[in-house]
């Protein structure tokens, strides 16, 4: 659900050189103060700052030692593509010393990023760099002098405490330096002034209405309102780590380091306990569930999931929980618990790396050969099975080994980073955008080192950029994102119409009202691009949440507080006039919209309230319709039906709500609620809802007895789970749950899209075979329940069926699903017209743009084939038929059936099939019912190879037959077909009556592009054209000429008996114009071709 978009910018410290004065040093302090705080061992931090909830460190902090104060920021200043060196000098005043980089750029080593995403720093072998994202700038340079160089060895890995406050950088010699950051809320580098900016000459936006004054605002972008802060490094200390560092990772408490020699794990509190301990260790071969004689080679940690991954340099990966403090009376202490879950069958399946997804509780492991194998947790006791498999589509040589792993933060998709390039998947397999297509000439005559090959990648603004730095670079590059609205908010009109989120932007899909064959086109015309107002963005970036109307007329975005909705047919936007109610409040369990009223869940303080807006209203926290307060925070909102509401809570509840509405207000009245507990066991882990109500109770009943028969639907994870109401022998309501999918990304359930309506004129059955008029059993799609599976979408066609088989105790098998592959991303079911909608990422680099960037196309595919052919293979032809009937106006309605035929015939010539099990009769015979069956027959042998033709004609009258069939009916192009089949069976030279017979007809009727081909044809059988003037004297087209010496080969003998045509259109030729014309289906070639398959001169 990810695509990047566009190029990416590109950030690095200054290429030229700075001014010597920007550094300043106090000639009366050490120039190396590290050196003075080394310690033995474990070291202490007891200096190390703590935060406030806020994320700002105290206001009192302990004294420090003395430090060289920190060189004042370089210059920023654009990376040209064709700059090859960049260098900065530092010069001291009287004191001689001197120090310097090397004029060839210094590569970055590492990227880390605190959990806010605010800020992110890299480092260099000597320099520690501390960025801001928004506005992207650097806040602070630590440049390391040659002596700490020499003592303690040059940088080789970066940690950041998850709060920002402490930076610890690695060095080669076994080093830990570490640094804090101290920052003022309230103080501002750099901030802009425009004394004049309310003069007339600042204009207000148009497009949007309660814009508030920019004032010295009217230059940021999206995020950057805080502007650019003012922070301070500080050295604190210097660990030493006699037994060599494996790997190291700072949390919230703790540092927890992996040694070599020993090995062992240590774990060094940031301050000590309350004991007053302040380090721990434990030796790796006093650990029973490791082997011995193991290191750990890759530590990362889980918050949401208090879950660590451990990789051992066997190849083996482990699920690792923190134990307590505790230490056991019976022997040495225990700090760790892990189970293995990862075991290598060969060298190519060794881990090399690892990320968790807290999201979908999942765990990736990089292995060596560039696969990455997904694991599900399903508890904390080892119960981690094998889950599913991401490849690449490259080989192991072309890829390089694996640099990294990163889940965007809602779990939707995975970055890998790679030696040669990068790769993105969904979260269950479906490879999105990848660089390894990129031409690699280009991308190196242009130094786009982010196309060929990423050392670290960050994501941050809520999964909208990421940040990547590649192999032997200095620079920084962020790279956009578009994501599906249902990311932030899994609501029905979400997955019903096309809805992308950007950075700044919204798109709307646009072509689901319109023609058919428009709809399936790929013109960018038909995306609909929107800015979200500059006032919202500057203070509210990034957007968490977006959600469009059923009808596609209004979307309403939502960022880190307040919100702001669009009108598309009008262009315009709303946001609220006065900043405090926008910062009141903020969006929490998503959003929707029942007709021009907007439905939010929102925390407000410490109170949890659904909110009802009017698209009519201006947005102010004194015109809200309606406000209804809840006893918990929200975790979604799922509208169902025409006017129902469903919310769920984080105590476990379902709240079912009616939206009732007058002339005077609109109100949201409860009718019932469902209590879950003992059922769903972490209200969190839900991301969708949906609950199908008994049509006798949809149309009849109270609604206050809904949540008494409704079966819910909650997609937890990626499981989809049915619960089914009952009652117990005490008459009570019980629920029975069962697992009825897995790996699910989305799912659609078709009763509750509002678009996803019935095909149709499904009353207009003129046209249609009169044995199908008398089908009426069955409901087509219109209860069908689709599955995205990461690889297929799949469906059950009738939700009734899953629901009579679901009871645990009827111990029923799940009907089976219908499957349907596609090669993109599908977003969403467009069910009147057939087709599946997605998009598909493309890479352009152009030799004349010195910059590569990414777009995406709009792709389609048709469901039709494939559930049809499911009916047949159950031989349930009044199914197969009724659906068709469903979808027979469609002008693309031939081409499905073709393609059905097409790929059944495909599959049963090269596998044959027994008698019984041959699908290719019943399919013909089905194709038989409709009107177009002669002419899809010979569309399918135009694009098959000449040996299926055996296999389909053995199940069909002869091609002569069909020939003459053809003829009766009008249908001249397609008889012309069914002569090239029999000129393939060799057949024609005894059948010269029928070619002659068509001329004569197509000569009549003036369709002389028939005429021509029939023409081409003959002069390809004989290339002397003794047989093209004979035919054509026998339709009276040339007159004869001088007797010739011989006469052709097809008409010899036969001359005289073939009967002259008449000029009258037979009687039986109904339906046809005077010209005989029909309309082609999609794929078909063009009339001029239409022997273009060998024959033709």
């Amino acid at each position: 659900m990810y695509w990047p978009i566009g190029a990416p910018r590109i950030y690095a410290a200054s290429n030229s050189k700075a001014d010597a004065r920007r550094y300043e040093f106090d000639e009366e302090e050490d120039d190396d103060a590290e050196s003075r705080e080394a310690t033995e061992g474990s070291g202490s931090l007891l200096n190390a700052p703590s935060v406030d909830g806020e994320g700002n460190p105290e206001a009192e902090l302990p004294p420090i030692p003395k430090t060289p104060k920190t060189p004042i920021t370089p210059g920023i200043k654009p990376v040209e593509q064709n700059d090859s060196q960049s260098y900065f000098s530092t010069h001291g005043h009287g004191n001689g010393r001197h120090y310097s980089r090397s004029t060839e750029r210094d590569p970055l080593l590492a990227m880390q990023i605190s959990r806010t995403g605010h800020l992110f720093a890299v480092i260099t072998s000597t320099t520690l760099t501390i960025w801001q994202t928004k506005p992207t700038a650097i806040l602070a340079v630590v440049i390391r002098s040659h002596k700490s160089l020499s003592t303690y060895g040059t940088n080789v890995s970066l940690l950041v405490r998850p709060d920002s406050a402490i930076f610890v950088v690695q060095t080669t010699s076994g080093y830990l330096i570490t640094y804090t950051l101290a920052t003022d809320p309230d103080a501002r580098v750099f901030r802009p002034h425009f004394s004049s900016s309310t003069s007339g000459q600042a204009r207000r936006q148009s497009n949007f209405t309660g814009a508030r004054n920019g004032g010295d605002r009217i230059l940021w972008g999206p995020g950057e309102g805080g502007g650019v802060r003012e922070v301070s490094v500080r050295f604190r200390m210097v660990i030493k780590v006699d037994a060599g560092i494996a790997k190291a990772l700072a949390l919230d408490d703790e540092l927890v380091v992996a040694t070599q020699k020993p090995a062992a794990v240590q774990c060094i509190r940031w301050t000590p306990d309350s004991a007053g301990n302040q380090t721990s260790y434990e030796l790796f071969n006093r650990m029973e569930w490791l082997p011995k004689k193991v290191n750990v080679t890759e530590l990362i940690h889980d918050r949401p999931m208090n879950l660590s991954c451990w990789v051992t340099n066997d190849g083996r990966a482990y699920a690792v929980q923190r134990l307590s403090q505790a230490v056991p009376a019976d022997g040495p202490q225990k700090l760790f618990r892990g189970y293995c879950f990862h075991t290598p069958k060969s060298p190519d399946n060794h881990a090399v790396k690892a990320a968790i997804n807290a999201r979908f509780s999942l765990i990736a492991i990089g292995c060596s050969d560039g696969t990455i194998q997904v694991y599900t947790a399903r508890d904390y006791v080892g119960n981690i099975p094998a889950s599913h498999i991401h490849r690449l589509s490259v080989s192991r040589q072309t890829s390089g080994s694996i640099t990294c792993l990163s889940y965007s933060p809602d779990g939707y998709c995975l970055f890998a980073g790679y030696e040669n390039g990068w790769a993105i998947w969904s979260v269950f397999g479906k490879a999105g955008a990848t660089s390894f297509g990129s031409d690699k000439r280009i991308s190196d005559t242009h130094k786009e080192g982010w196309l060929d090959g990423v050392k670290e990648a960050n994501w941050f603004g809520g999964g909208s950029e990421i940040l990547i730095i590649g192999n032997d670079d200095d620079r920084i590059w962020t790279l956009e994102m578009a994501r599906s609205g249902i990311t932030g908010c899994y609501t029905s009109s979400n997955i019903s119409r096309t809805l992308l989120q950007t950075t700044s932007s919204i798109m709307v899909y646009r072509g689901y009202d319109l023609p058919d064959l428009t709809t399936i086109s790929a013109e960018s015309s038909l995306w609909h691009t929107a800015q979200i107002p500059s006032s919202y963005l500057v203070d509210q970036w990034p957007i968490r949440c977006s959600v469009i109307s059923a009808d596609g007329r209004y979307v309403a975005v939502a960022g880190r507080r307040g919100l702001a909705h669009y009108s598309v047919n009008s262009g315009r936007w709303k946001t609220f006039v006065n900043e405090n109610m926008e910062n009141e409040f903020q969006v929490r369990g998503g959003m929707c919209w029942y007709q021009h009223i907007l439905v939010a869940a929102v925390e407000a303080g410490d109170s949890f309230e659904i909110r009802l807006y009017s698209r009519e209203s201006a947005l102010n926290g004194s015109l809200v319709l309606h406000s209804q307060a809840l006893p918990a925070p929200i975790v979604l909102i799922a509208p169902s039906g025409e006017d129902s509401l469903l919310v769920y809570t984080y105590d476990n509840l379902l709240y079912h709500y009616i939206i009732t509405s007058s002339a005077e207000s609109v109100q949201l009245i409860q009718v019932g609620q469902i209590a879950f507990h003992g059922i769903v066991r972490s209200p969190a882990r839900v991301r969708g809802l949906s609950w199908i109500l008994p049509d006798e109770q949809l149309l009849e009943g109270d609604p206050s007895q809904d949540v008494a028969v409704a079966t819910v639907l909650f997609l937890v994870d990626g499981k989809l789970v049915l619960l089914q109401p009952s009652l117990n022998e005490e008459g009570r309501l019980k629920y029975d749950m069962r697992v009825i999918t897995q790996n699910v990304e989305y799912y659609a359930l078709i009763r509750d899209l509002p678009f996803a309506s019935s095909p149709r004129n499904l009353d207009h059955t003129n046209s249609y075979n009169d044995d199908a008029k008398s089908i009426s059993e069955g409901t087509g799609l219109k209860d069908s329940l689709w599955i995205f599976e990461g690889n297929e979408m799949k469906v059950w066609t009738d939700v009734q069926d899953v629901l009579r088989s679901a009871p645990s105790e009827l111990s029923r098998e799940l009907p089976p699903l219908v499957s349907i592959p596609v090669d993109f991303y599908p977003l969403s079911v467009l069910l009147g017209k057939g087709i599946l909608l997605g998009l598909e990422p493309d890479l352009v680099q152009r030799r004349d743009v010195n910059f590569a960037f990414f777009k995406f196309t709009i792709r389609t595919h048709l469901f039709i084939p494939q559930v049809l052919r499911f009916h047949l293979s159950r031989f349930d032809s009044p199914a197969a038929l009724h659906l068709a009937h469903q979808y027979h106006t469609l002008e693309y309605f031939p081409h499905s059936l073709e393609i059905l035929l097409h790929t059944v015939l495909d599959e049963e010539v090269d596998h044959t099939p027994s008698p019984e099990t041959a699908l290719l009769p019943v399919v013909l015979s089905f194709l038989s019912s409709f009107s177009s069956y002669l002419d899809i027959v010979v569309q399918c042998t135009r694009k098959t190879e000449v040996r299926s033709w055996r296999t389909l004609f053995t199940y069909l009258p002869p091609p002569q037959e069909l020939f003459e069939e053809s003829l009766q009916r009008g249908s001249l192009k397609t008889a012309g077909g069914y002569l090239l089949i029999l000129h393939t069976f060799e057949e024609l030279g005894s059948s010269s009556e029928q070619l002659v017979r068509l001329l004569s007809r197509a000569k009549d009727e003036g369709d002389w592009e028939l005429c021509k081909e029939l023409a081409r044809f003959l002069q390809a059988l004989d290339e002397s054209g003794n047989t093209l003037r004979e035919a054509l004297e026998m339709v009276d087209l040339k007159s004869p000429g001088v007797e010739r010496e011989y006469q052709s080969f097809m008409f010899e003998g036969s001359r005289l008996k073939v009967p002259r045509p008449t000029r009258q259109i037979p009687a039986d030729d109904s339906g046809r114009d005077s010209s005989g014309s029909r309309s082609r289906s999609p794929g078909e070639r063009s009339e001029s071709d239409y022997f273009g398959d060998g024959v033709g001169v």
